[in-house]
C-alpha cells in the first residue's frame, strides 16, 4: 500500500522494520512446526475461500466496473511479487498481529488484545483511503473487521502464517482480478 511505501521508503525495509518489532517483543510468531503447519492449513483453507470469492464476484458488473476504474501502479510486476507480499502483507502482520498483539494481550487480555490491535489496524488505512477516495469511516471498519479476524487465526493458528495468507489472497486476488478486468477491457475496444 501506500502508506507503507511512504513510511518506510522500500519493501524490504517495511519487511524488516516489522519482524525487527515482532522479535523485539518476542512475540510468538509461530514460523516453526507445529504451528508452521497449522498456519499453513488455516491459512490455506482462508485463502481459497477468498481467492475463490473474489472470483466469483468479478461476475458481477458492479464489481468489475470498480476494478476497470481502479488505478494501478505501473509497475504491475513489482507490485505483485514485492510491494504487496512484502512491503504490505508481511509488514502489516508482523507488526499488527507480531508486535502490536503481542503487547496489547499482555496488557489487556487476549481479547480485548485482539480488538485494539484490529482497531489500530483499521485507523492505519485512514491515509490510504484519503489517497484513493474511499470512504474514510466503511474503510476503517472494513479494515479493523479484516485486523480482528487476522488475529482471530493468528491465535487459532499459532502462527502468523495463517494471517499473511489470508491477507495475501485477499491483496493479490484483488490486484490479480483488477489487472485482468482492465486487460480485457483494452482487448475488447480493440
Amino acid at each position: 500500500m501506500p502508506l507503507i511505501d511512504k513510511q518506510f521508503g522500500n519493501p524490504a525495509v517495511g519487511a524488516a522494520a516489522g519482524t525487527g518489532l515482532a522479535l523485539a517483543v518476542r512475540a510468538p510468531l509461530g514460523l516453526r512446526p507445529p504451528q508452521l503447519w497449522s498456519g499453513l492449513r488455516y491459512g490455506g483453507a482462508v485463502a481459497g475461500a477468498v481467492s475463490a470469492g473474489v472470483a466469483a464476484t468479478t461476475a458481477l458488473p458492479r464489481v468489475r466496473a470498480a476494478m476497470h476504474d481502479r488505478d494501478l501502479p505501473a509497475g504491475t510486476r513489482r507490485w505483485l511479487a514485492l510491494d504487496i507480499p512484502l512491503g504490505t502483507v508481511w509488514t502489516e502482520e508482523t507488526l499488527f498481529r507480531g508486535m502490536l498483539q503481542t503487547l496489547a494481550t499482555r496488557a489487556v487480555g487476549q481479547s480485548r488484545g485482539r480488538l485494539l490491535q484490529a482497531a489500530a489496524f483499521g485507523l492505519w488505512h485512514i491515509p490510504d483511503a484519503r489517497k484513493t477516495g474511499e470512504p474514510v469511516v466503511g474503510t476503517v471498519l472494513v479494515t479493523g473487521l479484516a485486523g480482528w479476524a487476522f488475529g482471530w487465526l493468528a491465535e487459532r493458528s499459532g502462527s502468523v502464517l495463517a494471517p499473511v495468507l489470508a491477507h495475501l489472497a485477499i491483496n493479490e486476488a484483488g490486484a490479480v482480478a483488477a489487472l485482468l478486468v482492465q486487460r480485457r477491457t483494452v482487448r475488447w475496444r480493440r
